[in-house]
């Protein structure tokens, strides 16, 4: 049987593409390895802003689905000394059982129309004459065909087909190490609840967590969603043992605590894919490294995602040109939306990860930049620095220059980024706009890595 759009799995990205594409009155079948039930379940930090529903215009979670709702973020130094409150529009949401709105996510889907086929494990894309036309999966121990017009990769961060993609459809397929946050996470339920517990815990450190952060998000009564993320590059630490040694076993509040479940997970902390779209193909989610840099949210970033790719779709499929070409206004969509968000985000992970936690606590303690600035900055917009003549002073009085130089060039770098991204190219344009993205990102980690 032949669809009009299949879905390569069926997490928040996929559960978005599916829903819209059935709304929008595509033949849609959704394939996920996992059975239905187990839906949505993984390691997650399970934090989602508000604004996401809003945008895309589903209903908020309530009910068993909810776990807490959050005012915003708490953002403490590395010597906890200065503490960034960082609330409203943008930050603010819900803490989430991830696996009662996966299903719910699907449920909408399949009562919009479309089909899933659950315990099903996609093995590799089928591609004839330069186009995806469809799967090939394994289901009930058989190897099965699938054919669609267009598939939409949601695969996460496996990215099944991606990585099987030939040279010259000219997509990334594998994402650099340093590009990857290696994660440990638990649940845990703590003694007594934790103070200001509308408030999701950030916690800056490169002591636990190099070129990370320590997390305490709060779920409900005693319980809390925590964990740590590092830089997955050459030599870094195991994040379970950092998370073990200079988390649980030194902070107070984990005394006495009890484990839950606890396991580990990769995310991608870089700007989208250059490119992801292909012939009868398009990425979203994870596949299409389409998370927040910085604090490694991608659950409303993916549905965003699974939207756009779907209405983009069903545009193409329309026309009868589902070429790259005739793809290709998912890119712009997308990049406009949130990638250009991502890529200046993506200058400013960079330069964060190269500091030390002196520096983190004192530029958070003169504050050079605000927590309106912070929060304005994880929005979209350019980063503002808050420097006077005095604080340049006292600056160069501690030999700490090199921060403020490097701050400055930071924020002009993140703007460039931000720009290239909202005029992403037509196609005929595009190489001349790698190159340039390219150069800006070399150049970025050049001066903050060294490489």
């Amino acid at each position: 049987m032949k669809y009009d759009i299949i879905v390569a799995g069926a997490g928040t990205g996929g559960s978005l593409a599916a829903m819209t594409a059935a709304k929008l009155g595509l033949k849609t079948l959704v394939v996920e390895g996992k059975p239905k039930e187990k839906i949505g379940e993984k390691i997650c930090g399970d934090a989602i802003g508000k604004h996401h529903f809003d945008h895309i215009g589903i209903p908020v979670p309530k009910g068993d689905e909810l776990e807490r709702k959050i005012d915003g973020i708490e953002v403490f130094s590395p010597d906890r000394e200065t503490v960034f409150t960082v609330g409203g529009h943008g930050l603010d949401g819900f803490i989430i059982n991830r696996n009662l709105f996966g299903i719910r996510l699907v449920n909408m889907a399949l009562d919009a129309g479309a089909e899933l086929l659950d315990r099903a494990v996609v093995r590799e894309p089928i591609i004839k004459d330069n186009y995806v036309v469809g799967l090939r999966i394994r289901h009930d121990n058989q190897i099965k065909e699938l054919y669609a017009d267009v598939i939409v990769e949601a695969t996460g961060m496996s990215a099944i087909i991606r990585r099987k993609l030939p040279d010259e459809f000219g997509i990334e397929r594998e994402i650099a190490r340093e590009d990857i946050a290696n994660n440990y996470r638990e649940i845990r339920e703590l003694t007594e609840e934790i103070e200001r517990p509308q408030y999701a815990k950030i916690y800056l450190t490169q002591d636990a967590a190099p070129g990370g952060y320590v997390w305490v998000f709060p779920k409900r009564g005693t319980v809390v969603n925590t964990g740590l993320g590092v830089q997955w590059k050459k030599g870094s630490p195991h994040p379970k043992k950092q998370f073990e040694e200079k988390v649980l076993k030194k902070w107070d509040i984990f005394k006495d605590s009890k484990f839950i479940t606890g396991g580990g997970a990769t995310v991608t902390t870089r700007r989208p894919l250059d490119m992801m779209v292909a012939n009868g193909l398009i990425l979203v989610g994870d596949a299409a490294a389409q998370v927040n840099p910085v604090h490694g949210g991608g659950i409303g970033s993916s549905m965003l995602g699974g939207k756009l790719a779907a209405e983009v779709a069903a545009e193409a499929i329309e026309k009868g040109d589902v070429s790259r070409n005739g793809l290709w206004d998912y890119n712009k969509r997308f990049n406009q939306e949130y990638g250009a968000k991502q890529a200046s985000l993506d200058v400013f992970r960079v330069f964060l990860q190269t500091l030390k936690d002196d520096d983190l606590s004192y530029g958070m303690k003169a504050q050079l930049i605000t927590e309106d600035d912070l929060l304005k900055a994880n929005l979209g917009e350019d980063l503002r620095l808050n420097i006077t003549e005095k604080a340049k002073r006292l600056l160069k009085g501690i030999r700490k220059l090199d921060l403020l130089k490097n701050l400055q060039y930071t924020a002009a770098k993140m703007k460039e980024a931000k720009q290239l991204y909202l005029n992403y190219p037509d196609v005929e344009n595009y190489e001349n706009w790698l190159n340039n993205v390219h150069k800006l990102f070399l150049e970025v980690r050049k001066k903050f890595w060294g490489y």
